[in-house]
Formats: structure tokens, C-alpha cells, sequence
């Protein structure tokens, strides 16, 4: 009787994105803190080739990229079917169907955390654990994350938007205009995949190269003064923000392997600054929560120039959800601990809890 009353959560992770690897340790974090009095996890990995399966092999295998085999796994699809909202598996028997209650992505960046999945998840009438189709393909989309937030009345970086490798007298232009340095970046892309830095005009197109190899578009913007603050927001109707933190940087920018091993830099939670300009924070992020339509939760960051200037970078729908990540260190500062991160997550896709904390 007991597992009767549990639901069950599809937690979705890997995916065909540059970010796989972030993904398989966000997803076994989130699995093993999942409360399992309350909820049975339904496993769905996706290779990077994008093959769907059902996993029924232990949480070490996901983290250790070792999940993807024959013992483990069962090919699997999401009926888009809104009167099933079933997981299909496919084994020798036939189609086993698997009753879902709600549906976690766990998954970063192009396919995972831009509107993709989350559109079959809502096409299937799933509750979903997270940002919506709109909001998550409009916060990968740095362009018009940045359009929007701007005229909510937020300081953005000054930017331009190339559409090919042959706009290279644009970029040339544009470098001129604001001077070095300068950040080219993929329009949608995660991770600091794809970002460059540019220090000099011999640095450039190197760096449009590297960005178009991520995505068709890529974005230059004028590099801010001062450090970058985030913030942890969770809810809907009303929100709740952990603390603010702070990227210490010894040199360069916050890339890849600065977000997953501080090789050189430092977080500080909460942030080294001062109560009023952390309260001033925390009302931006909202802010700019609400205008790019984010829900259930979300990692807000953004720049804190010298002067004291907001000036807003981007929109996490899906951080990093590791023990060590940013987000749940914000909401641990706060008094959340991380099992109660996955709790309330939960809780309001499935509408137990108010979608307000």
C-alpha cells in the first residue's frame, strides 16, 4: 500500500548538449535527495546521440557515465498522449507503460534546458518540475533574454548579434566602438561553452570561430566592471531568494573549468557586500525572474559594478544542481537544505504546495 501512495517523478537526465557530463551529476544529486516516502523515481537517461532509455541500475552508474548498457536499460519515449501521460517502454515483451506524475529535466544547456523538452513534457500534460517552454527558450537566448529584461528597466550589457562568420566587419566595428575587452559569446549555449574573452583584435576571430562552432548566432558584448552576484530564486506567485553570492576571480572570467573546479577563483556565500546592496540584488533578480515568465525555480545572474550598478548577465533554468553547486549553496546560506530544494520543487509542479514558499 505504501508504494501505491508514492508518485512518480521522471527524472530526466544527459541529453545531446556539450553539457551531458554537468547533467549526469545534477541528476544523481537531485536522486539522491529525493525523499522516498513521498516519491518513486522513474530514471530516463538520454545519450548523447539522443537515445531515450528507462534505467533501473544504480546512481554510481549515472555518475560515473557507465549507465548506457543492456543489463540497465530498456529503450523508452514520453507519450506526448495528454489521457496517458505515461513513460513507453519497449522491452521483448512488448510496451510497458509507466504511470507519470510529474516530470524533473535535470539537463543543461541546447536540448535540455531551452524550451525542447519542456514543450514535450507540457504537449503530455505532465506537470513539470521547472520553467516553462517560453520561459526556458527565452533565457537561453541571451539576445532577447537581454531585449526583455531592458525594458523592464534593468541595465544590460551594450551587444551585438552576428548570423554568420561573414559578418566579420560588423564585429570589427563593434570592437571599435566599445574597445577591449570584450566577450563573444554563443546566443544559446550554457556552461561558458563556447565564450572567449577578447583582449586584443588579434584575439577576435579566433573567437567568432569558436563561438559558431556552438550555435548560428553569436553575441558580442562590452565587458562590465566589477564581479559577477547570482541568485537562487524558487517559486512562482511568490518568490523566495537564497543568498546572494559572489564570484571572486584571480584573473580571466568565470569558464568551464572555473564553474566546476574554482581551480583559481572562489564563491563567497553570501556575498561580500552590504545588506542594503544584497536586498537591491535580490529585488533585481526577481525582477528579472517575472520578465522573462520564469517558474518553480531558477539561477539569476548578474554583474555589481563598482559603482553599484545592476547590470543583468543571464537566466539559469536549470543550474547546476550538485551538492556543490551555486544554487544549492545559496539556498543552503539560507536556510534550505537541499532535499528540501527537491521537495518544494516538486511540491509545486504537482500543486501540494502553493506555488509560492
Amino acid at each position: 500500500m505504501e508504494n501505491q501512495n508514492k508518485k512518480n517523478v521522471a527524472i530526466i537526465f544527459g541529453g545531446c548538449s556539450s553539457e551531458y557530463s554537468v547533467s549526469l551529476q545534477s541528476a544523481s544529486a537531485v536522486i539522491r535527495n529525493l525523499n522516498r516516502e513521498k516519491y518513486h523515481p522513474v530514471l530516463v537517461g538520454i545519450t548523447q546521440e539522443g537515445e531515450w532509455f528507462h534505467f533501473t541500475g544504480e546512481i554510481e552508474k549515472i555518475e560515473a557515465d557507465t549507465w548506457h548498457n543492456e543489463k540497465d536499460c530498456l529503450a523508452a519515449a514520453l507519450s506526448p498522449n495528454p489521457n496517458k501521460k505515461v513513460l513507453l517502454v519497449f522491452g521483448g515483451e512488448g510496451v510497458t507503460e509507466i504511470p507519470i506524475d510529474v516530470a524533473f529535466p535535470v539537463m543543461h544547456g541546447k536540448n535540455g534546458e531551452d524550451g525542447t523538452i519542456q514543450g514535450l513534457i507540457e504537449l503530455a500534460q505532465i506537470p513539470l518540475a521547472g520553467c516553462g517552454t517560453l520561459a526556458s527558450a527565452l533565457c537561453m537566448d541571451k539576445d532577447r533574454a537581454h531585449k526583455l529584461v531592458q525594458m523592464a528597466g534593468i541595465r544590460v550589457p551594450q551587444a551585438i548579434v552576428l548570423e554568420s562568420e561573414t559578418a566579420q566587419n560588423a564585429a570589427w566595428d563593434f570592437a571599435k566602438l566599445i574597445g577591449y575587452p570584450i566577450f563573444v559569446k554563443p546566443v544559446k549555449a550554457g556552461s561558458s561553452y563556447g565564450v572567449t574573452k577578447v583582449l586584443d583584435e588579434t584575439q577576435l576571430l579566433p573567437a567568432l570561430q569558436l563561438a559558431f562552432e556552438y550555435d548560428n548566432q553569436v553575441i558580442m558584448e562590452e565587458n562590465i566592471e566589477g564581479f559577477e552576484v547570482g541568485c537562487a530564486v524558487l517559486g512562482t506567485e511568490q518568490l523566495m531568494v537564497g543568498e546572494v553570492d559572489e564570484i571572486e576571480l584571480s584573473g580571466g572570467f568565470f569558464d568551464f573549468t572555473e564553474k566546476y573546479t574554482l581551480k583559481t577563483s572562489a564563491i563567497h556565500v553570501p556575498a561580500r557586500i552590504s545588506a542594503e546592496k544584497a536586498a537591491q540584488v535580490k529585488e533585481a533578480a526577481k525582477k528579472i525572474y517575472r520578465a522573462l515568465g520564469c517558474s518553480v525555480f531558477a539561477r539569476v545572474d548578474m554583474f555589481l559594478m563598482p559603482c553599484g550598478e545592476i547590470v543583468f548577465n543571464e537566466v539559469n533554468t536549470i543550474p547546476g544542481f550538485t551538492e556543490h553547486s551555486r544554487y544549492p549553496g545559496m539556498m543552503k546560506a539560507a536556510g534550505v537544505s537541499f532535499t528540501e530544494i527537491v521537495e518544494r520543487i516538486i511540491a509545486m509542479a504537482l500543486g501540494t504546495e502553493s506555488r509560492a514558499v
